[in-house]
């Protein structure tokens, strides 16, 4: 066996490996059950619902890099898929982190970087526009959640108006369901007897549920989306595409930047829509309300968020200033800026993007790297730029994940 043979054959090993835990995956999502709470095989099988239509989008999005790579005669490799699962130890995941190609060499061309990038988030988004469509257009009937949730069915078709917030996974199974179905969730995240999680809309995912379901009656919410595998399987695609078409950096939407405004511009907007970013992620972390406990342990409490914030933001400034000095002011300045907006507006942000960037600040980069040959893009290929821009707007959720209550 040779060494391509040998990489062939762990590509599709981890392709199936991914097939199976995005099933597993699935399966805990929509029917709320782990594999240590005694999922069936049944219940396995059902998974299959939100894995062939989320690896189909994940596997459209890649061979679009990968032919249109081809397509340029550069030297590339077939996907990589990135199993991740933790259903053993009941913890939610989505089986995956995706997947990637391997360029084998260094790209000269303004024109080839974009056509690459631009590629695949543009495939992937038009398969993930046919599961939206399809998975709104066949939506079941009320009896379908109340089997997932029986305790739903004491308020009829309206439960989730009703329930004011209860329609969300509960992720802590000691309460008892006949007396939870009388009080909102919001009591029983206060108590401390349950948490929830559910996914944050997008654009697309509020026109979906306008103007795509012939019968309201039975569009879900957020908060009740991962129940339903289909759209559970575009929403997540929407959300990694928005993810890839941030244009910043060596991002899908960075090569986009970099195609439609050229090397001097994209180091600006990089640098200014990286700040940004930054800046909502952190948005709230620490405010002054968190100085109403004035007790020691309040104040070093205090002391040390200020601290860790501030470390991430200079890990996170790592590509964007060279110098230490330049990095700490950086943090510095930032989170003196959002402090106040923070406290004095009473807004917040979603620190689930700080991880994000840490990993776009210390490790992909915010420049884009250099090129020979810097012909600007065709008519058609900006029209196609500013087309991928939109779609990174109609994708993007500001919080693509909620959790309450932990």
């Amino acid at each position: 066996m040779n060494k391509q043979q040998k990489t062939h054959l762990i590509q599709l090993g981890l392709f199936i490996v991914t097939v199976i835990t995005t099933t597993f995956a699935g399966a805990e999502w929509t029917i709320g059950k782990f594999v240590i709470m005694g999922m069936t095989w049944d219940d396995f099988l059902f998974g299959f619902n939100f894995s062939i239509p989320f690896l189909l989008i994940l596997t459209v999005h890649e061979f679009g890099h990968y032919f249109t790579a081809r397509y340029h005669k550069i030297n590339v490799t077939l996907p990589y898929y990135i199993p991740m699962w933790f259903g053993f130890i009941g913890m939610a995941s989505i089986g995956t982190m995706g997947a990637f190609i391997r360029i084998k060499e260094t790209i000269f061309s303004r024109v080839k970087y974009f056509d690459v990038g631009v590629s695949g988030p543009i495939a992937g988004f038009v398969l993930a526009i046919a599961f939206l469509i399809y998975g709104f257009q066949t939506l079941p009937e009320t009896e379908y959640i109340y089997e997932i949730h029986p305790e739903y069915e004491v308020f009829g078709e309206n439960f989730e108006e009703r329930m004011d917030g209860l329609d969300t996974l509960i992720l802590k199974k000691d309460l008892n369901p006949e007396r939870m179905a009388y009080e909102t969730l919001q009591d029983t995240i206060d108590t401390g007897r349950a948490g929830a999680v559910f996914f944050g809309d997008n654009i697309l995912m509020n026109l979906g549920r306008q103007y795509l379901a012939p019968d309201d009656r039975y569009v879900p919410s957020s908060k009740e989306l991962m129940h339903y595998p289909v759209l559970l399987a575009a929403y997540l695609a929407f959300f990694f595409t928005a993810l890839n078409l941030l244009p910043i950096g060596q991002l899908d939407g960075g090569h986009v930047l970099f195609g439609l405004f050229g090397a001097k511009n994209h180091a600006i907007i990089s640098r200014v829509l990286f700040t940004g970013f930054l800046f909502y992620a952190g948005l709230g972390w620490v405010t002054s309300a968190d100085l109403a406990n004035t007790s020691p342990e309040g104040i070093f409490d205090f002391v040390i968020s200020i601290a860790i914030y501030i470390v991430v933001v200079y890990w996170s400034a790592y590509s964007v200033f060279k110098q230490k000095r330049d990095r700490l002011l950086y943090a510095t300045v930032l989170f003196t800026v959002q402090f106040f907006v923070a406290s004095t507006l009473k807004v917040e942000g979603y620190t689930g993007w700080l991880l994000f960037s840490i990993l776009i600040g210390r490790f992909i980069g915010v420049d884009h790297p250099p090129v020979v040959d810097n012909s600007p893009l065709t008519t058609g290929r900006k029209v196609l730029g500013w087309v991928a821009l939109i779609i990174f707007i109609l994708s993007f959720s500001p919080q693509p994940l909620v959790v309450e209550g932990l």
